[in-house]
């Protein structure tokens, strides 16, 4: 699995490719903490427009990442959601832990509408 990362002020969109499963997890896990660890990161966005499949150690993952982040009050939430992992989510009830977004920027309005004037001159 192949991530990226943008800062925009204080929020963060992260945006893996792949899949989220036994082989890719560890590298989602990888570059999601140093996020959810630093305190001028009061939001974090993940872009799963490039992730085609997620198993029950990809959500594990993302169930690490909502409890770091809600520990020091700030937020999280998962956008572009591929059809496969939207049903996912739903069968196992995700959409109840992380906030979901249709697109990253509906995500970062709610989440960090500061970030909205820096992430829409990355277009």
């Amino acid at each position: 699995m192949d991530v990226t990362s943008r800062q925009f002020g204080t929020a963060v969109v992260v945006t893996p490719a792949g899949r989220a499963d036994q082989a890719g997890a560890a590298a989602l896990e990888t570059a999601l903490e140093p996020w959810w660890s630093q305190p001028d990161v009061h939001a974090l966005v993940l872009d799963f427009s490039g992730v085609a499949y997620i198993s029950s150690v990809g959500l594990r993952v993302l169930m690490i990442a909502a409890k770091k982040m809600r520990a020091r009050h700030a937020r999280i939430a998962v956008a572009n959601l591929q059809p496969v992992v939207a049903e996912i989510f739903s069968i196992s009830r995700f959409d109840k832990v992380l906030e979901v977004f249709a697109a990253s920027r509906d995500a970062l309005a709610v989440l960090a509408p500061a970030a909205l004037p820096a992430f829409d001159g990355t277009r």
